[in-house]
């Protein structure tokens, strides 16, 4: 720890490590808004958010200096997010009169408040004298009690806003935070078992160790391992469900020509509610980041292993490791760009779920595979301690296909059958227009 900050009060040090966290994620949600658009116009095939703004100086312009007359400047779409939050500030703020007042003006800070709180235990650099903000050994439960905490906003928006439709919209998300929170838990209960620790720079730390334990020049980021592959697979889905991201966005009830529970809020009341949802969307790849693809670590390479065995490529791996160093909150914020994009992906590519769809999915897919993944680590570990690691793969392999064999016999046993949801077709045939029919004889004109 450099001595200056060392000197500084606690308090002081705390606030300076909540500014340096806090600053960027608000300076990054209209760069997330507008990188949206981007992404979801090339997608659509729609040219105006990438277009829009753009400045073309006129050739015979009176006033205008030559070396300006004719260019134009493309702007790239960034005067719409800019545009966007001038509206935001200037539109009028209505409040309708039969709201519960004090809960109505709360919830928008409800729903911004977990976005910050849940980055408060995530490092993202290896300065350990300036991040995390708190090192909690506690962190990962930390991250699933708090990431709970995000659905009171919405609730009670809903609730508070008297509002039947919104009411309907706070109901629908803690619904699902409820069917999603449980297969997120499970998945990195897999994570913190097999790490051994709660403290998310313990499970970056880990991430740094010989891949599988057998390649020393590789590092082991849990995405490698297939126990870290299904369990990041499923958070992954979770965390899009818990911010009520498309194909999961039932909350926001566009189907019943409504905003759903956002619906009574306008100017800045609203834009709380999407500063909020950006900025969980940031905090969530963060922690993805950090659980599953070694934190603000570049590649997946010990860079001081290479050095220690081979000196003569002291100078290339030397660099890299300092790159791996110095431009590790680049990196950690690259990763979190990364996530980003795979949440604007899936929002261009997949409908919304009806209800059952988005229900089924969290009670009967995620939850089970989970805790099948869990079961499976706990034997691997177990095993593979008393007997070693053969014996630990060939248990976890054994288990694993036990389990998987009996969730599907009891899928099947308590599907619906065939009949009830049979397959239909529909065939377009092209039918020929009707030949008119001749007219009678005694319609007729005679010839002249």
């Amino acid at each position: 720890m450099p001595e200056w900050f060392a000197n500084l009060p606690p308090v002081v040090q705390a606030l300076i490590r909540v500014l340096i966290f806090v600053l960027p994620v608000l300076l990054l949600v209209p760069g997330a808004i507008w990188y949206e658009r981007r992404l979801l116009s090339w997608a659509q095939d729609r040219i105006g958010p990438n277009r829009v703004g753009n400045i073309t100086f006129s050739r015979r312009g009176k006033y205008i200096p030559s070396f300006l007359k004719g260019k134009k400047f493309h702007l790239f779409g960034l005067i719409q997010p800019i545009a966007d939050g001038i509206k935001l500030f200037m539109k009028e703020d209505i409040t309708p009169t039969a709201v519960d007042r004090p809960i109505y003006f709360i919830a928008p800070a409800l729903a911004l408040f977990p976005a910050f709180t849940l980055g408060a235990t995530i490092p993202w650099g290896p300065f350990t004298w300036l991040t995390p903000v708190a090192d909690v050994n506690i962190g990962i439960l930390w991250i699933i009690a708090v990431s709970s905490l995000g659905v009171y906003g919405v609730v009670l928006s809903g609730y508070a806003s008297n509002n039947k439709y919104s009411l309907l919209g706070g109901l629908r998300a803690s619904a699902q935070l409820i069917s999603y929170e449980l297969g997120m838990g499970m998945a990195l209960a897999c994570i913190v078992m097999a790490t051994g620790s709660l403290r998310p720079t313990d499970i970056v730390a880990a991430q740094q160790e010989p891949l599988w334990g057998v390649v020393p020049a590789l590092a082991n980021w849990n995405i490698f391992t297939p126990y870290g592959f299904i369990a990041a697979i499923i958070f992954f889905i979770c965390m899009v469900a818990e911010t009520n991201r498309a194909p999961f966005d039932l909350p926001e009830a566009e189907n019943e020509l409504v905003a759903g529970y956002h619906t009574e809020y306008s100017s800045m009341k609203f834009a709380v509610f999407f500063m909020g949802e950006y900025a969980a969307m940031m905090v969530y790849g963060g922690i993805l980041a950090t659980v599953f693809f070694g934190g603000y670590h570049l590649l997946p390479v010990r860079w001081d292993w290479i050095i220690q065995q081979y000196p003569a490529s002291n100078f290339i791996a030397g660099f890299f490791r300092d790159v791996d160093y110095w431009l590790s909150p680049l990196t950690f914020i690259f990763k979190g760009v990364l996530v980003l994009t795979a949440y604007i992906w899936l929002r261009a590519t997949m409908p919304r779920l009806r209800y059952d769809q988005l229900m089924a999915l969290g009670w009967k897919t995620l939850l089970p595979l989970a805790t099948t993944n869990l079961i499976v680590v706990a034997l691997w570990i177990v095993a593979a301690r008393v007997y070693g690691p053969p014996v630990g793969i060939l248990s976890a392999v054994v288990a694993f296909a036990i389990l998987y064999g009996l969730w599907r016999g009891l899928d099947k046993a308590f599907s619906p059958p065939k009949a009830f949801l049979a397959p239909r077709s529909i065939t377009l045939v092209n039918v020929p227009k009707p030949t008119p029919a001749p007219a009678p004889e005694s319609e007729v004109a005679p010839s002249a």
